[in-house]
């Protein structure tokens, strides 16, 4: 008989609570504050790319992408931006460390069907004392058996994670928000890799479906976890 899942990843941000609706609000208010000096395309693309450059340095969350503003804002008005205009980017990052936390439907059913059929491990990256704040004011902790914040999620991370708090990859799901983050490095690393779409995901969290792997599956929302884990555990148990 084929062995069968025993333990399930969440990710945390668009996954189990909203995230990325308070950056796309910043980066408005960023654009009005630099519109004098250039069009919101414009700066949204010197944006990312900032971003993306200074991820190996100041890694995932709110106080890299508050770094990357300013760093733009200094760039697309060659020097030249108010100090008003960086207290105002200063200023938003602050008000993003402290927003207040909404979950996402289905979520709270979810997790508390399936806390009792399986390990449940929270997998999220970012700022470690904002993780740690969200998750306290979520009050999801008790749904999970281990909490995991982690500076990147990476085949050998999953591997690692899954080994030391289940049975290994191979008997893991992953289930988030990003095709790159979330999907792909878990299914490279033997499990399964579900993909829960939301509306708004960072662009450096997209990627290609992998969709003729027989570990992919994407599925509406969240709630829809407990039937598709069901589904997998009734065909591996007629094995």
């Amino acid at each position: 008989m084929t062995q069968g899942l025993t333990t399930i990843g969440f990710d945390a941000d668009d996954t189990l609570w909203h995230n990325e609706r308070f950056f796309a609000l910043t980066q408005d208010h960023f654009a009005e504050l630099l519109s004098d000096h250039t069009d919101k395309d414009h700066l949204m693309a010197r944006l990312l790319a900032a971003e993306r450059r200074n991820l190996p340095h100041y890694g995932f969350g709110i106080k890299g992408f508050t770094l990357s503003m300013i760093e733009t804002a200094i760039e697309v008005t060659e020097g030249r931006v108010p100090a008003n205009v960086i207290a105002e980017v200063l200023a938003a990052g602050r008000e993003m460390l402290s927003h207040p936390v909404e979950i996402l439907p289905h979520v709270a059913d979810t997790l508390e069907i399936l806390k009792d059929r399986y390990k449940l491990i929270l997998i999220t990256k970012g700022d470690l004392l904002d993780q740690e704040r969200k998750l306290a004011q979520s009050d999801l902790r008790h749904h999970f058996d281990a909490i995991e914040i982690v500076s990147a999620k990476k085949p050998d991370v999953y591997r690692d994670i899954f080994e030391r708090h289940g049975d290994g990859s191979n008997r893991g799901l992953m289930a988030g928000n990003s095709m790159a983050s979330d999907v792909l490095p878990m299914i490279e690393a033997g499990g399964w890799g579900i993909f829960v779409p939301h509306g708004l995901t960072w662009a450096i969290e997209h990627g290609d479906a992998p969709l003729n792997h027989p570990r992919f599956a994407e599925i509406e929302h969240i709630g829809g976890l407990v039937d598709f884990v069901d589904a997998i555990q009734g065909y591996k148990n007629a094995k």
